[in-house]
């Protein structure tokens, strides 16, 4: 029983830090964001992969509006890290254009040096 409380805290510590990605993404706060993703991080969407240095920049020119999470699932790694998986109904402007998208995303979250850091993020886009 302890193991699986420790993964419900752990599942709620990582979902937490996911929510803050969000929301740096909703207030413009990208220094934010760049501290919660990994230096040697990897993001795939139908773009293909990745680094964090591509993201940053295309996140320069993204206003998340708002967003619903739901239907969340977790796998713990390991004491400090654990994958999420989630459906998100987000809105918002990209690039000068608007878009409203239903996307499953995965996300795996370890913490590193006692600070919490995304090193993994895919995009699928969901019917």
């Amino acid at each position: 029983m302890a193991g699986a409380l420790h993964a419900e805290g752990l599942q709620e510590q990582i979902m937490a830090q996911e929510r803050a990605g969000l929301d740096a993404l909703k207030t413009g706060d990208l220094v934010a964001f760049g501290n919660s993703t990994a230096e040697d991080a990897v993001f795939v969407d139908s773009q293909g992969p990745a680094s964090k240095t591509l993201v940053m920049q295309h996140v320069a020119g993204f206003h998340l509006r708002d967003y619903t999470i739901g239907d969340v699932k977790f796998v713990q790694l390991s004491p400090d890290s654990g994958l999420i998986v989630y459906k998100i109904v987000e809105s918002g402007d990209s690039h000068g254009k608007e878009f409203t998208a239903k996307v499953y995303v995965s996300s795996i979250w370890a913490k590193r040096d006692g600070k919490w850091q995304c090193l993994f993020s895919q995009e699928t886009g969901a019917r």
